[in-house]
């Protein structure tokens, strides 16, 4: 098909070659309207190459694709950054199965509380006709004597 303004015109085969790709790759783009394209008279798909290209097809492929280049470099150095934040956190990760395991360890040897039993401690029942003569209600008993639930809870009395 020759020269147009902006490329050479191609057919697929060949400019898959040129641009490194597939031609069923290339049809798609052309479907698309990614690619500009003709079908010519002999009813083959032709596709236009730009002339960055036809600098590759001429062996100076060195400077064809510089954002490219940059493109890769661009995502080697984040590949570079997740591999290393993906390191750090399995190593925070192995550090919590330490604790956790050293954690596990000690359960048996926790001492285990004073009182075990799980129903609460009685208390008096007092009805609403009686008083509680000599009794002392637990707000008036002496704070010592008192048992927190707490205290209770975790052992400590």
């Amino acid at each position: 098909m020759g020269t147009r303004s902006g490329g050479q015109w191609v057919d697929l085969k060949t400019a898959a070659d040129i641009m490194g790709t597939t031609t069923e790759a290339l049809r798609k783009r052309a479907k698309r309207g990614t690619l500009p394209f003709e079908t010519g008279e002999d009813g083959r798909l032709y596709v236009r190459v730009d002339a960055r290209v036809d600098e590759q097809v001429d062996g100076r492929a060195d400077d064809v694709h510089p954002d490219r280049d940059l493109l890769v470099e661009r995502m080697s150095s984040e590949i570079d950054h997740l591999r290393e934040q993906l390191r750090q956190e399995r190593e925070g990760s192995a550090e919590l199965r330490r604790i956790m395991a050293g954690l596990v360890q000690r359960v048996p040897e926790l001492e285990p509380a004073k009182d075990s039993s799980s129903e609460p401690p009685e208390s008096p029942v007092v009805s609403s006709g009686e008083t509680d003569k000599g009794t002392v209600s637990s707000e008036q008993q002496d704070p010592s004597q008192r048992r927190s639930w707490w205290r209770a809870f975790f052992g400590l009395e």
